[in-house]
């Protein structure tokens, strides 16, 4: 089992005039998108009690998350104002103060069951704190035990200043075994560099996997005994949110079959098993780009599409 862990929120998104909402939140979106690829996934949040909270516990429950580490509480559930660009990409405007995303602290943290062999972070929960120092404290405390993927699916409007962030970043670099970043991710937190040389920088400071997505490019990984880089597929873009989370979960999905989501052993995936990844990822991430929304496909779609 994969436990997710961060922020579920809804995101509100104009569509005809109207905000209408969705259940979102990086984290969220990676364990919806792990559950549909027939994945044992659990969410491990804090999750509102109000219309909304229900509304993102029946989003989980009807992909096959479990619900183990769910923590249900009285406050608000957290909003993200999405604005289309028209480039195909998003601008988001969040409301967290005060929300049942905010509501976690290091005391409320469950212990793991021994069937978790994976825990995966990122986005605005570690971000922002709270609860930012609660998922800092788990993926440091899991990291002797299971293997730790870190997505920081950087948001410029939140993260705050730059130099602090990067600082904290790289300290998770120390005991992450797994880090996965966009393009994007890598130009703000390292302003002028190359993207790539970024993923040599991080296996280089002990990070066993590193990868990086580059939209319609395709993506590139590297590990402590390989590299590799594949292209997209063509597709017809409808929408890109959620899309750096189906990758992700596509990702570790394929890295299972490989027999490779283990601290001791993704460090020594070889070139063909990179590529053999990074292709399976990206069909996943391609198929949840023709389509609306944060909308992952199911593994039946994604076997199809290879196939295709």
């Amino acid at each position: 089992m994969i436990a997710v862990a961060g922020e579920a929120l809804i995101d509100l998104v104009f569509e005809d005039g109207v905000l209408r909402p969705i259940p979102g939140g990086g984290p969220y979106n990676t364990a919806i998108a792990l559950g549909r690829l027939d994945v044992p996934v659990a969410f491990l949040g804090r999750i509102s009690r109000d219309h909304f909270g229900r509304l993102l516990e029946q989003g989980l429950a009807d992909s096959g998350v479990d619900s183990r580490y769910v923590l249900r509480g009285p406050a608000p559930t957290a909003l993200a104002v999405v604005n289309d660009t028209g480039d195909g990409d998003h601008e988001f405007s969040f409301y967290l103060v005060g929300t049942a995303y905010a509501d976690l602290t290091a005391a409320d943290l469950p212990e793991l069951d021994s069937e978790v062999v994976a825990v995966c972070a990122g986005t605005l929960a570690l971000a922002t704190d709270p609860p930012a120092a609660a998922i800092e404290t788990l993926i440091e405390r899991e990291s002797p035990r299971r293997l730790i993927v870190v997505d920081p699916n950087v948001r410029p409007a939140v993260f705050g200043d730059r130099d602090a962030y990067r600082g904290r970043f790289e300290r998770w670099a120390s005991f992450a075994h797994v880090i996965k970043l966009s393009e994007a991710d890598a130009r703000w937190l390292y302003p002028g560099g190359d993207p790539e040389a970024v993923l040599d920088a991080l296996v280089g400071q002990g990070v066993q996997l590193a990868v990086l997505t580059r939209g319609g490019d395709g993506a590139v990984a590297r590990s402590a005994a390989g590299r590799a880089s594949v292209g997209a597929p063509a597709v017809e873009v409808v929408d890109t949110v959620g899309a750096g989370d189906s990758f992700g979960a596509g990702l570790l999905r394929r890295l299972g079959e490989l027999e490779k989501l283990s601290a001791t052993e993704v460090g020594r995936l070889v070139d063909a098993e990179l590529r053999d990844a990074l292709t399976f990822a990206t069909a996943v991430a391609t198929l949840a780009c023709s389509r609306a929304g944060a909308d992952p496909p199911t593994l039946a779609e994604v076997q199809a599409f290879l196939r295709n």
